[in-house]
């Protein structure tokens, strides 16, 4: 008989279901609860769990689940709309929740009913998830972690890394490859034994995501905890663009948040400089130019990724056929590249908006660029604007690597 871990979900039943409009006004609550802390956390290395815990309690990563299951079924552009939110008030917790929304939309992408009853079922109990995919060492991806057969279940020896809140998560989602190189795929509680979360990402931005290492020593996996997930690498999956999208929401959000912090340096600390024609910083030209021009990059980085979701939304509505897939895995690595420049150019605008004071490491507002920088680094943008651009030429789909 195969054992099971055993889980408590709560009493999911008795849970009032929320619509996308519950969860749009306790956002609205929280999240500038969260916003007071974050430039200190950063500065001060303090990981959010406590805010995190609370994001999950709220039901806020639960706006992809179906009516049905007890979610609020939202489209992909409202839950967009949430992530953009979210990073621009704190980019690490945005960031660091990434693979929690990814599994949701991977229940969605694929059939077991099993499944979905039960992983929704925690989601909506205020679970977490993480992930433990991504290794380092080999060349293009290449996973080097072992999953092998003992009898009624499985053991896996590895070690991972980029491991995208791991440490706030009680699920972890792991990949590893099996006796005839294929990936196998499996969640696992954080406490299981052998199962080790190690707070090693140093980063020089996105440093609280907690995207360190973890190590698989001979853990134990159960036949239940295996993802029937088919990986077919000749079909691409909706839930690649969905997963660069999510990126590109974070960038939107780093350069609203670049914008709070222009405004309001401008507004409260900063002086026109000696030549200046103002008595006032936000009477200089100069610094009203630098504010409008962040202004727009920040607006234009949202206005792109809600766009790009709005593909994403009409794919679906299409039945996820081949063309319509396609088109917003093109739609979203365009709008990553504006995304990406338009947040590191606001970033390095915001030094125009004050002298010398701007770099006073007490205000910490170099972490936008750093943080803009990290999330740019998942994947250069200079492949996504000649992916797009050999899709315009010659028809060339993007390439099924997962990161298109």
């Amino acid at each position: 008989m195969t054992q099971s871990h055993p889980v408590s979900v709560g009493n999911v039943s008795a849970i009032l279901p929320l619509t996308v409009a519950d969860l749009r006004r306790r956002a609205a609550e929280l999240l500038p609860e969260i916003a007071r802390g974050a430039s200190e956390r950063e500065r001060n290395r303090q990981l959010p769990h406590e805010e995190i815990r609370r994001l999950a309690a709220a039901r806020l990563l639960t706006f992809r689940i179906p009516v049905a299951y007890g979610g609020s079924g939202s489209s992909v552009r409202e839950v967009v709309q949430f992530i953009i939110d979210l990073a621009a008030v704190d980019s690490n917790i945005a960031q660091s929740l990434r693979a929690s929304f990814l599994f949701v939309d991977g229940l969605l992408a694929r059939s077991s009913e099993a499944e979905r009853q039960l992983w929704f079922s925690r989601y909506l109990a205020g679970e977490v998830f993480g992930n433990a995919g991504w290794e380092i060492g080999g060349a293009n991806g290449a996973i080097a972690s072992r999953i092998v057969r003992e009898g009624d279940h499985f053991r896996v020896n590895g070690s991972k890394y980029y491991s995208t809140g791991s440490l706030y998560s009680r699920w972890i989602f792991v990949v590893a490859l099996d006796e005839n190189e294929r990936p196998v795929f499996f969640v696992l509680p954080h406490d299981r034994e052998g199962l080790e979360l190690v707070d090693d990402f140093d980063a020089m931005g996105q440093r609280l995501t907690a995207s360190g290492t973890t190590n698989l020593n001979n853990v134990i996996v159960y036949q239940d905890e295996i993802q029937t997930i088919e990986h077919d690498e000749t079909k691409r999956s909706i839930v690649t663009p969905f997963a660069q999208i999510y990126l590109g929401a974070v960038e939107a959000g780093i350069a609203r948040n670049v914008l709070v912090d222009a405004v309001n340096f401008a507004r409260e600390r900063a002086r026109p400089i000696k030549h200046s024609s103002a008595s006032r910083s936000v009477d200089d030209p100069y610094v009203e130019h630098a504010v409008g021009e962040i202004s727009a990059r920040a607006f234009a980085a949202e206005a792109v990724i809600l766009r790009a979701a709005d593909t994403i939304d009409a794919a679906w509505a299409a039945g996820l056929d081949e063309p319509s897939v396609t088109r917003a895995a093109v739609d979203v690595a365009q709008a990553q590249y504006v995304a990406i420049e338009s947040a590191l150019a606001a970033a390095e605008l915001l030094f125009d908006v004050g002298g010398a004071s701007t770099t006073k490491r007490g205000y910490n507002l170099d972490r936008h660029w750093r943080n803009a920088r990290t999330v740019a680094n998942h994947n250069p943008r200079d492949w996504k604007a000649a992916v797009v651009g050999a899709y315009r030429l010659k028809g060339t789909a993007p390439p099924l690597s997962g990161l298109f």
